[in-house]
Protein backbone atom coordinates (compact mmCIF):
# COMPACT_ATOMS: atom_id res chain seq x y z
CA UNK A 1 0.00 0.00 0.00
CA UNK A 2 1.62 3.72 -0.72
CA UNK A 3 2.35 5.41 2.23
CA UNK A 4 0.34 8.19 3.37
CA UNK A 5 1.71 11.33 3.16
CA UNK A 6 0.71 14.04 5.81
CA UNK A 7 0.63 17.62 6.30
CA UNK A 8 3.82 17.52 8.06
CA UNK A 9 6.28 15.66 4.88
CA UNK A 10 4.71 18.17 2.76
CA UNK A 11 5.78 20.97 4.25
CA UNK A 12 9.74 19.46 4.97
CA UNK A 13 9.67 18.84 1.16
CA UNK A 14 9.05 22.06 0.57
CA UNK A 15 11.43 23.97 2.87
CA UNK A 16 14.11 21.50 1.00
CA UNK A 17 13.31 22.19 -2.44
CA UNK A 18 13.75 25.79 -1.06
CA UNK A 19 16.89 25.62 0.29
CA UNK A 20 18.39 23.62 -2.29
CA UNK A 21 16.84 26.06 -4.68
CA UNK A 22 18.12 29.47 -2.93
CA UNK A 23 22.19 27.15 -2.64
CA UNK A 24 21.68 26.72 -6.23
CA UNK A 25 21.43 30.35 -6.85
CA UNK A 26 23.67 31.52 -4.95
CA UNK A 27 26.75 29.52 -6.85
CA UNK A 28 25.65 31.46 -9.88
CA UNK A 29 26.60 34.87 -10.05
CA UNK A 30 24.30 37.51 -10.34
CA UNK A 31 25.99 40.02 -12.61
CA UNK A 32 27.04 37.67 -15.30
CA UNK A 33 23.30 36.34 -15.13
CA UNK A 34 22.17 39.95 -15.92
CA UNK A 35 24.96 40.55 -18.68
CA UNK A 36 23.95 37.12 -20.32
CA UNK A 37 20.31 37.47 -20.59
CA UNK A 38 19.16 41.86 -19.86
CA UNK A 39 15.61 40.40 -20.44
CA UNK A 40 15.43 37.39 -17.70
CA UNK A 41 17.12 39.67 -14.72
CA UNK A 42 14.44 42.37 -14.86
CA UNK A 43 12.11 39.81 -13.90
CA UNK A 44 14.83 38.27 -11.57
CA UNK A 45 14.30 41.32 -9.04
CA UNK A 46 11.34 41.73 -6.73
CA UNK A 47 7.96 42.93 -8.31
CA UNK A 48 10.21 43.92 -11.64
CA UNK A 49 12.47 45.96 -10.03
CA UNK A 50 15.14 47.50 -12.73
CA UNK A 51 16.28 50.88 -10.69
CA UNK A 52 18.14 50.67 -7.59
CA UNK A 53 16.11 51.38 -4.35
CA UNK A 54 17.39 54.72 -3.85
CA UNK A 55 15.84 56.04 -6.72
CA UNK A 56 12.41 54.03 -6.13
CA UNK A 57 11.96 56.06 -2.99
CA UNK A 58 12.35 59.28 -4.58
CA UNK A 59 16.05 60.16 -4.32
CA UNK A 60 16.67 63.34 -2.00
CA UNK A 61 16.77 63.91 1.78
CA UNK A 62 13.69 60.90 2.16
CA UNK A 63 15.38 58.65 0.78
CA UNK A 64 18.61 59.40 2.70
CA UNK A 65 16.45 58.79 5.89
CA UNK A 66 15.15 55.83 4.88
CA UNK A 67 18.39 54.13 3.58
CA UNK A 68 19.99 55.37 6.80
CA UNK A 69 23.02 56.69 4.84
CA UNK A 70 22.90 59.97 7.95
CA UNK A 71 22.91 57.47 10.39
CA UNK A 72 22.01 59.91 13.28
CA UNK A 73 19.12 62.18 11.61
CA UNK A 74 17.33 58.45 10.89
CA UNK A 75 18.06 57.21 14.14
CA UNK A 76 16.83 60.45 16.02
CA UNK A 77 13.43 60.09 13.18
CA UNK A 78 12.95 56.40 14.87
CA UNK A 79 13.56 57.72 18.03
CA UNK A 80 11.71 60.59 18.48
CA UNK A 81 8.18 58.03 16.81
CA UNK A 82 9.43 55.94 19.31
CA UNK A 83 9.08 58.50 21.71
CA UNK A 84 5.45 58.92 20.97
CA UNK A 85 4.20 56.26 20.62
CA UNK A 86 5.51 55.25 24.11
CA UNK A 87 3.94 58.80 25.49
CA UNK A 88 0.45 58.15 23.49
CA UNK A 89 0.21 54.04 23.80
CA UNK A 90 1.76 53.16 27.09
CA UNK A 91 1.73 55.89 29.39
CA UNK A 92 -2.00 56.55 28.42
CA UNK A 93 -0.98 60.64 27.65
CA UNK A 94 -3.68 62.68 25.14
CA UNK A 95 -2.40 64.96 22.67
CA UNK A 96 -4.46 67.92 24.17
CA UNK A 97 -2.82 67.22 27.14
CA UNK A 98 0.77 67.12 26.48
CA UNK A 99 0.40 70.22 23.95
CA UNK A 100 -0.91 72.09 27.08
CA UNK A 101 1.84 71.05 28.81
CA UNK A 102 3.89 72.00 26.00
CA UNK A 103 2.46 75.57 25.95
CA UNK A 104 2.72 76.11 29.60
CA UNK A 105 6.37 75.75 29.90
CA UNK A 106 6.75 77.92 26.75
CA UNK A 107 5.28 80.43 28.25
CA UNK A 108 6.71 79.81 31.40
CA UNK A 109 10.34 80.24 30.02
CA UNK A 110 9.56 83.23 28.26
CA UNK A 111 7.95 85.01 31.74
CA UNK A 112 11.47 84.19 33.79
CA UNK A 113 13.55 85.27 30.81
CA UNK A 114 11.71 88.61 30.72
CA UNK A 115 11.59 89.41 34.69
CA UNK A 116 14.96 87.42 35.14
CA UNK A 117 16.66 90.71 34.50
CA UNK A 118 14.57 92.96 37.40
CA UNK A 119 16.09 89.87 39.62
CA UNK A 120 19.59 89.88 38.55
CA UNK A 121 19.80 94.57 38.34
CA UNK A 122 20.80 93.31 35.01
CA UNK A 123 19.21 95.14 31.53
CA UNK A 124 16.88 93.52 29.98
CA UNK A 125 17.06 91.31 26.59
CA UNK A 126 14.69 91.06 23.92
CA UNK A 127 12.94 87.65 24.49
CA UNK A 128 13.09 84.70 21.97
CA UNK A 129 9.38 84.10 20.16
CA UNK A 130 9.00 81.16 18.01
CA UNK A 131 7.32 81.91 14.63
CA UNK A 132 6.14 79.59 11.92
CA UNK A 133 6.33 80.53 8.91
CA UNK A 134 3.46 80.07 6.12
CA UNK A 135 5.56 77.94 3.86
CA UNK A 136 6.68 75.42 6.21
CA UNK A 137 2.58 74.69 6.24
CA UNK A 138 2.56 75.08 2.74
CA UNK A 139 5.20 72.94 1.79
CA UNK A 140 3.73 70.32 4.23
CA UNK A 141 0.23 70.31 2.80
CA UNK A 142 2.18 69.49 -0.84
CA UNK A 143 4.08 66.76 0.27
CA UNK A 144 0.81 65.14 1.76
CA UNK A 145 -1.01 65.95 -1.30
CA UNK A 146 1.52 64.83 -3.54
CA UNK A 147 1.70 61.38 -1.68
CA UNK A 148 -2.41 60.99 -1.23
CA UNK A 149 -2.38 61.75 -5.33
CA UNK A 150 0.60 59.55 -5.56
CA UNK A 151 -1.49 56.61 -4.30
CA UNK A 152 -4.48 57.00 -5.65
CA UNK A 153 -3.22 57.21 -9.30
CA UNK A 154 -1.25 53.91 -8.26
CA UNK A 155 -4.65 51.89 -6.86
CA UNK A 156 -6.28 53.43 -10.21
CA UNK A 157 -3.96 52.30 -12.30
CA UNK A 158 -3.66 48.57 -11.02
CA UNK A 159 -7.89 48.37 -11.24
CA UNK A 160 -7.76 49.53 -14.93
CA UNK A 161 -4.79 47.84 -16.40
CA UNK A 162 -6.32 45.12 -16.22
CA UNK A 163 -3.72 42.69 -15.01
CA UNK A 164 -5.55 40.12 -12.66
CA UNK A 165 -2.35 39.37 -10.64
CA UNK A 166 -1.48 43.29 -9.69
CA UNK A 167 -5.13 43.94 -9.14
CA UNK A 168 -5.11 40.29 -5.98
CA UNK A 169 -1.78 41.38 -4.97
CA UNK A 170 -3.10 44.96 -4.14
CA UNK A 171 -6.50 43.68 -3.07
CA UNK A 172 -4.77 40.90 -0.29
CA UNK A 173 -2.53 43.95 0.40
CA UNK A 174 -5.35 45.86 1.15
CA UNK A 175 -7.26 43.04 3.17
CA UNK A 176 -4.44 42.44 5.44
CA UNK A 177 -3.81 46.21 6.48
CA UNK A 178 -8.17 46.00 6.82
CA UNK A 179 -7.27 43.28 9.48
CA UNK A 180 -4.21 44.57 11.15
CA UNK A 181 -5.86 47.64 11.61
CA UNK A 182 -8.58 45.73 13.29
CA UNK A 183 -6.33 44.51 16.22
CA UNK A 184 -4.76 47.54 16.85
CA UNK A 185 -5.74 51.88 16.52
CA UNK A 186 -4.48 53.91 13.93
CA UNK A 187 -1.56 55.38 15.79
CA UNK A 188 -0.10 51.65 16.19
CA UNK A 189 -0.74 51.23 12.79
CA UNK A 190 1.05 54.14 11.70
CA UNK A 191 3.89 53.43 14.34
CA UNK A 192 4.37 49.77 12.33
CA UNK A 193 4.46 51.18 9.21
CA UNK A 194 6.81 54.28 10.06
CA UNK A 195 9.29 51.10 11.57
CA UNK A 196 9.18 49.25 8.29
CA UNK A 197 9.70 52.03 6.61
CA UNK A 198 13.00 53.02 8.53
CA UNK A 199 14.34 49.01 8.13
CA UNK A 200 13.31 47.35 5.23
CA UNK A 201 14.37 49.30 2.33
CA UNK A 202 17.43 49.36 4.22
CA UNK A 203 17.65 45.49 4.93
CA UNK A 204 16.58 44.86 1.38
CA UNK A 205 19.10 47.33 -0.56
CA UNK A 206 21.59 45.29 2.05
CA UNK A 207 19.91 41.60 1.17
CA UNK A 208 18.49 42.27 -2.41
CA UNK A 209 19.85 39.15 -4.22
CA UNK A 210 18.66 36.74 -1.21
CA UNK A 211 15.18 38.13 -0.70
CA UNK A 212 14.87 38.14 -4.47
CA UNK A 213 16.07 34.81 -4.84
CA UNK A 214 14.13 33.51 -1.84
CA UNK A 215 10.48 35.29 -2.67
CA UNK A 216 10.80 33.66 -6.67
CA UNK A 217 11.39 30.89 -5.61
CA UNK A 218 8.53 31.19 -3.30
CA UNK A 219 6.05 31.92 -6.35
CA UNK A 220 7.52 29.29 -8.46
CA UNK A 221 6.66 26.50 -5.65
CA UNK A 222 2.97 28.42 -5.24
CA UNK A 223 2.64 28.60 -9.39
CA UNK A 224 3.44 24.84 -9.29
CA UNK A 225 1.24 24.03 -6.49
CA UNK A 226 -1.43 26.26 -8.38
CA UNK A 227 -1.05 24.14 -11.97
CA UNK A 228 -1.67 20.89 -9.78
CA UNK A 229 -5.08 22.36 -8.54
CA UNK A 230 -5.36 23.30 -11.43
CA UNK A 231 -5.31 20.03 -13.51
CA UNK A 232 -6.31 18.03 -10.38
CA UNK A 233 -9.29 20.11 -9.54
CA UNK A 234 -10.37 23.11 -11.13
CA UNK A 235 -10.06 21.79 -15.17
CA UNK A 236 -12.85 19.25 -14.25
CA UNK A 237 -15.64 21.76 -12.68
CA UNK A 238 -17.71 22.04 -15.58
CA UNK A 239 -17.83 25.85 -17.33
CA UNK A 240 -20.69 26.77 -18.47
CA UNK A 241 -22.30 29.85 -20.04
CA UNK A 242 -25.48 31.26 -17.63
CA UNK A 243 -28.36 32.67 -20.01
CA UNK A 244 -31.00 34.72 -18.84
CA UNK A 245 -34.72 33.56 -19.57
CA UNK A 246 -36.42 36.07 -21.21
CA UNK A 247 -40.44 36.38 -19.56
CA UNK A 248 -43.06 37.35 -21.86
Amino acid sequence: MPEKITSEDLLSNLVETLADSVSKKKSVSFFEEEKSNPVVSGFNRLFGRQRPVYHILGGGKSADVLLWRNKKISASFLAGATAIWVLFEWLNYHFLTLLCFALVLGMLAQFVWSNASGFLNRSSSQVPRLVLPDELFVSIGRSIGAELNRGLQLLQDVACRGNLKQFLVVAVSLWVAAVIGSWCNFLTVFYIGFVAAHTLPVLYERYDEQIDGFAYNMFDQLQNHYKKLDSGVLSKIPKGKFKLKKHD
